[in-house]
């Protein structure tokens, strides 16, 4: 890294260009006075001395000598960790001023319309807004999960990727969409293998996705697309509030659908599959279809299962599954 490439990470790190520069100077000098860097640099002395005082506050450098005035620089971890922190805390309060400002010319000079509050979007539109939306969720995505669906009913690869970058789902799938053996085989299987929380419900009360608790985006349903496909995107306003609220309702009362971490270790990955469906409300010839076995050895597999938790059918089993944090 060359002298003018340190210089710019400092000056970034809440240094002036005076003061990268003195410090530049002091690891090529060792010990030495403010005046004899004032010489060394052809700056005034007392702008040195100030920049030497800068950097001995921070921490860059440590005053040594025996005339009481001499500094030498000193290993910068410490200092470069205490800069990185003022420096975040001076964006973020940034950050909120500018916010504040923003919010203040809303409410005084630009009073926001409702109309800015919700966007319609229709026809090819929806497709390319649903992902270009997803692609920047930041840290939670929030989803009710039903047919129809405006991006054909596969794999979902944009939330495979949020999923590996840290981004936490949770959705709510209707017993519709679990029921769609290739929606299930082909996207909601790999997303909770992947690390989404699903849960489900007989039917989804709208068919909505919240993210970062910032935007949310409502569709159709089934009835509705018929008469009028599009999608409504919802800014921050105390309907998203409110959609954000119905889904922590639904999220409460719906069944899980993923094995929790005390299922036993004895069980096959066959059975840790059946468990994920147990609740969704579809019947065994359904889950049977999902699990591409036949209805006979689903029925051999929920007796291991019921053996192996002291139950006696399907209910008391996800009664149990529940209860002792199989799922």
């Amino acid at each position: 890294m060359g002298d003018d490439d340190l210089a710019g990470h400092l000056t970034l790190l809440g240094l002036t260009p005076e003061e990268a520069g003195t410090y530049l100077a002091m690891l090529r000098t060792g010990l030495t006075s403010p005046l004899a860097l004032a010489e060394h640099l052809g700056r005034p002395s007392g702008e040195t001395a100030r920049c030497v005082g800068r950097l001995i506050e921070v921490g860059l450098a440590s005053a040594l000598g025996s005339d009481g005035v001499s500094a030498v620089p000193v290993d910068p971890t410490i200092a470069w960790d205490h800069l990185t922190h003022t420096r975040a805390a001076e964006l973020e309060l940034a950050h909120a001023s500018a916010v504040n400002a923003y919010r203040d010319y809303r409410r005084s000079v630009s009073p926001q319309s409702t109309e800015d509050l919700v966007e319609v979007i229709t026809g090819p539109r929806i497709a390319d807004r649903i992902l270009r939306v997803e692609g920047t969720a930041d840290s939670q995505v929030l989803r009710f999960d039903s047919p129809p669906y405006h991006i054909p009913a596969g794999a979902n690869p944009t939330e495979l990727d949020n999923l590996a970058r840290g981004v936490e789902y949770r959705v709510v799938y209707s017993k519709s969409a679990v029921q769609n053996r290739s929606y299930y085989a082909s996207n909601i299987q790999p997303c909770i293998a992947a690390g989404e929380h699903a849960r489900v419900l007989p039917t989804v009360p709208v068919k909505l996705t919240v993210f970062d608790r910032r935007l949310a985006i409502v569709s159709m349903s089934f009835v509705e697309a018929e008469v009028n496909d599009s999608l409504l995107v919802v800014r921050p306003s105390s309907l998203l509030s409110a959609l954000a609220g119905l889904f922590e309702a639904a999220w409460r009362a719906a069944y899980p659908m993923h094995v929790g971490d005390r299922v036993p270790l004895s069980l096959r990955p066959l059975h840790l599959r059946i468990l994920e469906l147990l609740g969704t409300g579809v019947s065994d010839d359904t889950v049977a279809q999902l699990l591409g076995i036949s209805r006979r050895t689903l029925s051999r597999n929920l007796e291991q299962l019921n053996h192996q938790a002291g139950t006696s059918s399907r209910f008391q089993l996800a009664l149990y599954a529940v209860r002792n944090g199989w799922i």
